[in-house]
């Protein structure tokens, strides 16, 4: 760096106006000289020798910052008095027309002062737990370098559209998927909704055709709105979910009743199509169920135990879709949303077991995989998936309790109250009164086996398998004995699909038809 010789510096110039002042007495000023003496009167500035002491425009700079921060320092300190003193007294303008909104608003978020130790003032608190709250959001969308797994080299791809599709009632269009026998064979109809994060090309992830033609299934998948091809809803919400899963059923010619099948989060889809529609249902299978963490019912020891199991910042979404959905877009664009491939555990946030890793790193898991997050991703928008995550940590419009067998006595008034002191009231058992079937492996962290307790408490009549050494995707994903599993305990023995064909109401009526002529042509016959 240059340095700068015999001219004084912008202290000096200003020391010197202060100290001495500037007189003028007509005479001609000889700048040269009033440089050299005020430059030897600063002894800070001369070396041992007696020579002119050298600065550089670096130790200019930083004086000069110095100087202007110790100013900017002085007028924030007024701007803060002047504050105190104007805008922040009772009788200040501002704090009269926002004192009732801000008190409003205080008792609202006063539940949250719980959380806060005794001698902590919540005015002073809460905006620093803010600002703290602001670091940890940006401290989650980066991690440490030795916690990254390997860079993404593949990214998800758009395939052409293929899928079958059916219109519903309101104009949409579901997308599905069949797989087994087909419609007139089938001996048994199983419908699945799928999980988070999924599509209808899941449906029983790795199930061998022979084993739904041993068993006569005809295995239906569909697309959820706005996932895969199925088109998006503008209000959706569980009730509308099961209609879509019924009117499905009655569009592809399932006519008796049929059976159900929920994965994981898919299983909140399953458990609305038998409250709505029960007696289209003929039973329900569940394979590591999750319900809403939030649930006011579960005792504290099953939410305990739920929520000990996941990591902080998947207790951090959830947190955001219970409280701050507007959020989560900028999450999943960030993840399965970028256009690029990565692991499901970094994505989800996902704490795996051991049979669960394992899994994940199967070549026959990762192709399935990718193909089905691409198709889960096909349309690119943030609305479905933030609709599901809300779903799960909202109140969901009925309990689990619901589903249990009960007795339900009818009393019209006081008379009817009365009277079935001295005689037997009419009563009927109400609740869901189909086989449920519910598979839990006991390694599961995703779905915690605390979930499964509260479902079999809520529901005594319900059948709770525990899979010892089992995760939340190995009993499911590419496991013919655990498919079998299911199916027995379904369907019992396999018997195969039907010989005959079924017969529609068209084969109905030309079958009396030519009853009714033959009968006449016999009669014919004997007169």
């Amino acid at each position: 760096m240059d340095e700068i010789r015999g001219v004084p510096t912008w202290q000096e110039e200003l020391a010197s106006l202060v100290d001495a002042g500037l007189r003028y007495d007509g005479a001609p000023i000889d700048l040269t000289a009033a440089t050299e003496s005020t430059a030897k009167r600063s002894s800070g500035y001369l070396d041992g020798s007696g020579s002119e002491a050298r600065e550089t425009l670096k130790d200019q700079v930083t004086g000069f910052m110095k100087s202007w921060g110790e100013m900017l320092l002085h007028l924030a300190k007024g701007c803060k008095d002047i504050v105190e003193q104007t805008v922040v007294t009772e009788d200040s303008y501002v704090v009269r027309k926002l004192a009732k909104p801000a008190a409003k608003v205080s008792k609202k978020l006063s539940f949250m002062n719980e959380y806060l130790p005794e001698d902590r003032d919540p005015v002073h608190a809460w905006p620093v737990i803010f600002f703290v709250f602001l670091l940890a959001l940006a401290a989650l969308s980066f991690s440490p370098e030795e916690e990254r797994p390997v860079d993404v080299v593949k990214k998800l791809r758009v395939h052409p559209t293929n899928a079958a599709r059916v219109q519903l009632p309101d104009g949409r269009y579901l997308a599905y998927q069949e797989l087994g026998v087909s419609a007139e064979r089938a001996r048994y109809s199983l419908v699945t909704p799928h999980s988070f994060l999924s599509s209808r090309l899941a449906a029983i992830p790795g199930v061998k055709k022979s084993l739904l033609l041993e068993y006569g299934v005809r295995l239906v998948s569909y697309d959820l709105p706005g996932f895969g091809e199925s088109d998006p809803h503008r209000g959706r919400n569980l009730s509308s979910s099961a209609s879509d899963l019924i009117n499905l059923a009655a569009a592809i010619g399932i006519e008796e009743k049929f059976w159900l099948l929920g994965y994981s989060t898919g299983s909140m889809h399953t458990w609305a199509a038998m409250k709505y529609f029960p007696d289209k249902i003929a039973g329900a299978a569940m394979v590591a169920p999750v319900i809403n963490p939030y649930e006011p019912s579960m005792a504290k020891e099953e939410m305990v135990k739920t929520w000990e199991q996941w990591l902080t910042k998947r207790k951090f979404m959830y947190f955001l879709a219970r409280r701050f959905p507007a959020l989560l877009p900028f999450f999943y664009r960030r993840s399965f949303l970028s256009g690029k491939l990565d692991h499901l555990d970094q994505w989800m946030s996902l704490s795996l077991g051991e049979k669960d890793k394992l899994l994940l790193k199967d070549p026959t898991f990762q192709e399935f995989y990718q193909r089905n997050v691409e198709e889960s991703v096909r349309q690119g928008i943030t609305k479905p998936f933030v609709e599901e995550s809300v779903l799960q940590v909202s109140r969901w419009g009925f309990t689990l309790s619901e589903f249990r067998t009960q007795k339900k006595c009818t009393t019209n008034g006081v008379l009817s109250w009365l009277m079935s002191m001295y005689s037997e009231a009419e009563c009927e058992l109400v609740g869901f009164r189909k086989p449920i079937h519910i598979w839990q492996g006991m390694e599961d962290q995703v779905a915690p086996p605390a979930m499964s307790d509260y479902i079999g408490r809520m529901i005594p009549e319900a059948t709770v398998h525990k899979i010892p050494n089992e995760g939340h995707f190995s009993f499911f994903y590419f496991c013919d004995e655990c498919h079998r599993q299911i199916f027995f305990a379904l369907f019992g023995e396999p018997k195969g699909q039907l010989e005959k064909v079924k017969e529609t109401k068209e084969t109905l009526v030309e079958t009396e038809a030519a009853h009714k002529d033959t009968s006449a042509a016999t009669t014919t016959t004997k007169e």
